[in-house]
């Protein structure tokens, strides 16, 4: 989510650091199966464990070109380049993110209710 975030308040920064526009991040993630982390288990085939966020990287896509010769960053064409940030994308990943950090929470709860109500039969 803080990835998503930076994108969007960065949607309009036509100059970064290195003088090109911004360019839209990426959260890698990788599968860390059970096997690599050298535990044995007695499950069978599904062998994941964890999904970790790895690296960030940077999209490959090209960046929007605007038609805008007063403005301070246009070429000689009077074309702007402006991040390949796309708000609607943006948003639909971040909603994407959010709802999977819910139902994960709602996971943990269910796990904690049923654990209590198994502590509580034993007494």
């Amino acid at each position: 989510m803080e990835v998503i975030s930076q994108n969007i308040a960065n949607a309009n920064t036509t100059k970064a650091e290195d003088g090109e526009p911004y360019r839209r991040q990426l959260v890698h993630f990788d599968a860390i199966l059970r096997k690599q982390m050298g535990q044995k288990t007695d499950l069978p085939s599904n062998n994941l464990s964890e999904v970790r966020a790895s690296k960030i990287i940077e999209d490959s896509r090209p960046f929007r070109e605007v038609y805008q010769p007063g403005h301070p960053d246009a070429d000689g064409n009077g074309m702007v380049k402006y991040p390949n940030v796309h708000i609607h994308e943006e948003m639909a990943d971040l909603i994407s993110a959010s709802r999977a950090y819910e139902a994960n929470m709602s996971v943990i709860r269910t796990s904690r209710t049923l654990a209590m109500q198994t502590i509580n039969m034993g007494k």
